[in-house]
């Protein structure tokens, strides 16, 4: 007989369940925001009716949040521990250099942090809003900003779980990603055309700490996908110059 302490005494079929609860959470960590219930599902071996319960479970509880845009899910109030660190802002005089090279360009200026091990917009352009950070930040194969991230990478496969096509110009084999990120390893310029989406583009170039080299953030130029295309020299020097500038304000 239970008692008023223990209402409902365990059985052995709710450690599992509790188990699979974390895994959840775990999985929802991995994949980053807007994972599926599908894809949750795939990746735990668990049935998608048992998957979704337990991410009601999750969401009612608050340890979950639905992304209706995305048709998906990211960590809650109450996970807040188990995310990634937040990237810090910019610094004052960071942030008065990318506001410097926004006007002599009529292109959007992005700064993204790569402190958290993903895409993280720090200092957005304002008047040349961006994609969805959560987007840029679960599908990083489809910006500039995180194709310099993927390029760092010994395998881009451990950032990359989905080749989703957004528009007929999105890469979707691993074959053609690898053979651009090559290319940005070795010219240190990455771009996309239309991959997201198919009016926009944009360059960008890395944000390298200057002692020791590693890659802190991407300065990014936003625009028309056919200027993109073939961007004018002085126009990436112009933003070369400006991410030197950057490096030891963000190291």
């Amino acid at each position: 007989m239970s008692t008023g302490l223990d209402p409902v005494p365990l059985s052995g079929r709710q450690p599992r369940a509790v188990r699979s609860a974390l895994a959840v959470l775990e999985e929802v960590v991995a994949a980053g925001p807007g994972v599926t219930a599908k894809e949750i599902s795939a990746a735990l071996k668990l049935p998608q009716a048992t998957t979704y319960r337990l991410l009601n479970l999750l969401v009612g509880e608050e340890y979950l949040v639905r992304l209706p845009d995305l048709r998906g899910f990211a960590l809650g109030r109450r996970a807040a521990r188990l995310a990634l660190p937040v990237a810090p802002p910019p610094s004052t005089a960071a942030r008065a250099v990318v506001d410097h090279l926004r006007g002599m360009v009529r292109w959007g200026v992005h700064l993204a942090s790569f402190s958290t091990g993903q895409v993280a917009l720090v200092d957005p352009d304002p008047d040349h809003p961006p994609s969805d950070g959560l987007v840029l930040a679960r599908y990083p194969q489809v910006s500039a900003l995180g194709k310099l991230l993927l390029a760092e990478q010994p395998d881009w496969r451990a950032l990359v779980r989905d080749l989703r096509r957004f528009t007929e110009h999105t890469v979707t084999t691993g074959a053609e990603l690898s053979a651009q990120l090559d290319a940005v390893a070795g010219s240190g310029l990455a771009r996309q055309c239309g991959e997201l989406r198919p009016d926009r583009g944009c360059l960008a170039v890395a944000v390298r700490g200057p002692g020791d080299g590693a890659l802190v953030a991407g300065l990014a130029l936003s625009g028309p996908a056919h200027r993109v295309a073939e961007p004018n020299d002085d126009l990436v020097e112009l933003l070369r110059e400006h991410a030197d500038r950057l490096a030891p304000l963000l190291a």
